[in-house]
């Protein structure tokens, strides 16, 4: 993150949902999380060229296994048993930081 709030798209990434310089991207609130979505030529292709219903259907396959399986490890949302909740930081932590107080 920049001191203009930018931020950079690893190569690999931009190369695999066909990103380039000058694209434009959606930022998506979802949750507890920030979904970052190439604009709407980028959306339905990869490596230049267009994605049908097949391979669009077996990309969210795999997404959804994804999240059967991470759903399986954290059945309650929470840590694994006999794991602690406890990593030493609060999400509070994470907007105050290098802040001065």
């Amino acid at each position: 993150m920049t001191s203009k709030l930018q931020l950079t798209v690893p190569k690999a990434i931009a190369d695999q949902y066909g990103i380039r310089p000058g694209d434009d991207v959606e930022w998506v609130a979802a949750g507890e999380v920030i979904r970052v979505i190439p604009s709407a030529r980028g959306n339905s292709r990869r490596g230049g060229r267009r994605l049908g219903v097949r391979e669009r259907l077996r990309l969210f396959d795999q997404a959804t296994a994804r999240q059967r399986r991470r759903e399986a490890n954290f059945p309650s949302g929470g840590p694994r048993e006999g794991e602690s909740a406890d990593r030493g930081w609060k999400r509070e932590d994470l907007y105050t930081r290098g802040s001065p107080h």
